[in-house]
């Protein structure tokens, strides 16, 4: 059995990242489409933006998990309208789970301090390096108001799939390079 969940861990962690990694041209494109749908969802979430220092965007982050679960995308930093650095997320999970999902990430960078922290590290994690509030959007696309007083506020949107996991606790970020 511990062998079984070993290969399996193995497999999620080594392919699901070669498997869905993007080309530049692509991912560009499905950013650009992520903040669409984003500001269509929430006009309070477009105007938050706006106030924002920066803007991380991942268009899609899947996940798959038997026992043991691991998760992958790639997307970039948003600022002032331009796209400044490319980034993976990824994580690992133990526990009682089975099944597939995507979903889209925003991640929104309210305060210098905490970007220029997270810009001029090596990897971040959340829950070690920083902490990010997940903002609930209540009737009619509107933020819950204690969300907005955080500085990181993440959105989880677009979720397809039989598994949901609103939390971003242990998700590692690591720049990644992205010529073509």
């Amino acid at each position: 059995m511990k062998k079984t969940i070993g290969i399996t861990a193995l497999f999620i962690l080594t392919f699901v990242p070669q498997a869905v990694a993007a080309r530049k041209i692509v991912l560009d494109a499905r950013i650009d489409e992520a903040i669409e749908e984003f500001y269509t969802k929430t006009s309070a979430g477009k105007q938050l933006a706006k106030k924002s220092k920066a803007m991380l965007v991942f268009p899609s982050v899947g996940k798959a998990g038997i026992g043991i679960g691991g998760e992958y995308g790639e997307g970039a930093l948003i600022i002032n309208g331009e796209k400044v650095q490319y980034y993976s997320t990824a994580a690992a999970s133990f526990g009682l789970q089975l099944g597939v999902q995507t979903k889209r990430q925003i991640i929104l960078f309210m305060d210098q301090t905490d970007l220029d922290s997270f810009r001029h590290s090596e990897g971040w994690e959340f829950g070690v390096d920083g902490s990010v509030a997940i903002a609930t959007l209540g009737t009619g696309g509107e933020i819950e108001m204690k969300s907005l007083n955080q500085p990181i506020v993440g959105f989880v949107f677009g979720n397809k799939g039989l598994m949901a996991n609103l939390s971003l606790e242990g998700t590692k970020l690591t720049k990644i390079e992205k010529n073509k």
